[in-house]
């Protein structure tokens, strides 16, 4: 054995799964599923019973987090799912551009300026609505499998 000493540098999301298995049978309502490689939140749930050739069922409905679009699978109880991992992070609006795109400030102070604004009329609207007001908006940034989308609006009162 040498006495050099390693040194390692730990990335945040080295080699870390975009999703985990988990049990058709233990997924619920409002939990998250992957459908044709897209995280979707389930909706609804129904299991079959078990028929002549052995495994019941799971029918899963579930509405795309990213594009609303309605998806559904069917899959043996018993087998295993993939489950995207999914997080929520608060950010502050500092700009919109003109293009389309927003400015946010994360926690560590730095800037995030890969996020385009959402594609949902309302939230849209609410965002470019406040932000022309002057207010300080925080906005909700979902992200699962490599994706990220703007999903909700605070507002933290004038500047």
């Amino acid at each position: 054995m040498s006495d050099e000493e390693h040194h390692f540098e730990s990335k945040a999301d080295a080699g870390a799964s975009k999703t985990y298995p988990q049990q058709a049978g233990t997924i619920r309502k409002s939990g998250y599923i992957v459908i044709k490689a897209r995280a979707c939140k389930v909706v609804e749930v129904s299991t079959s019973k078990t028929g002549k050739h052995g495994h019941a069922k799971c029918h899963f409905v579930a509405i795309d987090i990213f594009n609303g679009k309605k998806l559904e699978d069917i899959v043996p109880s018993s087998h295993n799912c993939d489950v995207p991992h999914v997080n929520r992070t608060d950010y502050q609006l500092i700009d919109i551009s003109e293009d389309g795109f927003v400015s946010l400030l994360t926690e560590n102070g730095n800037t995030k300026d890969d996020l385009k604004l959402p594609t949902d009329e309302s939230l849209l609207a609410q965002i470019k609505d406040g932000f022309n007001e002057g207010k300080d908006l925080v906005v909700s940034v979902m992200s699962a499998m490599g994706e990220e989308q703007i999903c909700g609006l605070k507002d933290i009162g004038p500047k």
